[in-house]
């Protein structure tokens, strides 16, 4: 078995202590910040909903025109529900992983792990690494979520899989299970508690994380294990009624018309700056169609939400507004597959070539002014074994078990402490009331004799 040592990075424990990023983000009103960071059941139920509502839509035409036999229907309503399906694969785990999409809690728990065990995805396994990502962007030691460069691919058989069944693609680079077969297999290894070869980064990764959390991976092993028999019952129902459909609407979408997750996710960090503070030169933002804005949960403002993770996605186009003056103005879809091809072509001459965004001129490149928790928050995206680590700079996610704590902590007028913080700002305050005391005792005392 590899350890920590053969991949040639420092275990996450020892990064964690060791490694401390202070970002740079973009100065906001506090006030419009904290309006900002509101979540709404309402909103939440738009997006979610909807997005689920247009799932159970495609798929009800997909069997409607299967059980009427008009095949180009069925085929037309296949492709819209892949495409639709396949956002389910690592973007609504995204927003509702960290927890701001509802404000009620449990909604956001109870969607996601529908929309992960519909997709073949490990909410666990997500959360521990996308929580390393967000401290440590692009910072390998800490961040291998994404590991530089990426290659924008486009090749024919690829293409082919994109906009058919991605069947064959492997896992690489960024923490994907890959097409329809490395996906079996690796939810299956993990069922059985059993890492993939090592020489594969996203395994590496795993493996890492793994190591660090070992309560949460033992969750990905029992997540996985249910994950293969909800996926069995549904073949095993289909075999028994001949319902050969089903297994398709429902267990095989996500690697059917895979082409707009693809195209959309790539460009949030390929090509740019690693080892960087600035969030502005190591993430993209872009503009897209807004059918597509939908289905992807907004995450197109990819800068704006790693500035402020604590922000709903619904509301990352206002934040964008709200701190432009600051911030690279969005590619479109096209110019940043241009961009990406350009960086790719220069690193294949230079391996050294690191993409140098352009920043507005009337953008700062320092912050004198100290970042609070609203600031640094990333929601409730950290798994309990995650919580309170200051190392990185980061604030925890607030307590789980106070929802009103929570709520205000949300926003900014509440500091998550540990109960030695708590201790030491109860013996404090006290200490100020003593002193208080004693002075208003003595002026007191003076004033009698006056």
């Amino acid at each position: 078995m590899a350890t920590a040592g053969d991949s040639g990075y420092k275990p996450l424990a020892d990064v964690r202590k060791s490694l401390r990023i202070e970002w740079y983000r973009s100065p906001i009103d506090r006030t419009v910040l904290k309006e900002l960071s509101r979540r709404s059941d309402l909103q939440g139920w738009i997006q979610a909903g909807g997005h689920l509502a247009l799932f159970a839509l495609t798929g009800a035409l997909t069997y409607f025109f299967w059980w009427q036999h008009i095949w180009i229907g069925f085929f037309v309503a296949l492709f819209l529900h892949g495409t639709i399906g396949s956002f389910f694969v690592g973007t609504n785990p995204h927003e509702l992983g960290h927890g701001s999409v509802f404000r009620t809690k449990w909604l956001n728990r109870w969607f996601n792990y529908v929309f992960c065990m519909l997709a073949w995805y490990d909410p666990f396994d997500y959360n521990v690494s996308h929580t390393f990502h967000h401290r440590y962007t692009l910072h390998p030691e800490g961040d291998r979520e994404v590991l530089l460069p990426l290659k924008p691919t486009v090749g024919k058989f690829f293409l082919v899989q994109l906009f058919t069944v991605n069947v064959f693609t492997q896992p690489g680079r960024t923490l994907a299970k890959g097409g329809l077969l490395s996906t079996i297999i690796f939810t299956v290894r993990t069922a059985f508690g059993v890492h993939g070869p090592m020489k594969i980064p996203s395994h590496e990764w795993l493996k890492a994380i793994h190591a660090d959390q070992p309560k949460e991976f033992r969750k990905s092993i029992v997540w996985a294990r249910w994950q293969l028999v909800f996926h069995g019952a549904i073949l095993v129902f289909a075999i028994a009624t001949g319902q050969w459909v089903l297994p398709i609407i429902l267990s095989l979408f996500p690697f059917i018309a895979n082409w707009a997750t693809y195209f959309v996710g790539l460009p949030m960090h390929c090509g740019l700056m690693d080892k960087t503070p600035d969030f502005r030169k190591c993430v993209r933002t872009i503009t897209i169609p807004w059918p597509l804005e939908f289905i992807y949960w907004h995450m197109n403002w990819h800068l704006e939400h790693h500035m402020y993770a604590g922000v709903p996605c619904y509301n990352l186009s206002k934040l964008h507004k709200a701190i432009a003056h600051d911030v690279p103005e969005p590619r479109t879809l096209i110019g940043a597959w241009r961009e990406m091809w350009y960086i790719w072509d220069r690193q294949q001459e230079d391996p050294s070539y690191q993409f140098d965004t352009p920043l507005p001129a009337t953008a700062q490149r320092t912050r004198e002014d100290e970042q609070d928790e609203l600031d640094r928050s990333i929601a409730d995206l950290a798994p309990e074994g995650l919580r309170g680590r200051q190392g990185s700079g980061t604030a925890p996610s607030c307590p789980e078990s106070d929802r009103n704590a929570s709520e205000k902590c949300f926003r900014g007028e509440f500091e998550f402490a540990g109960r030695r913080q708590v201790v030491r700002s109860a013996w404090a305050l006290s200490k100020e009331i003593r002193m208080r005391s004693r002075r208003i005792s003595v002026s007191t005392s003076a004033s009698l004799f006056m």
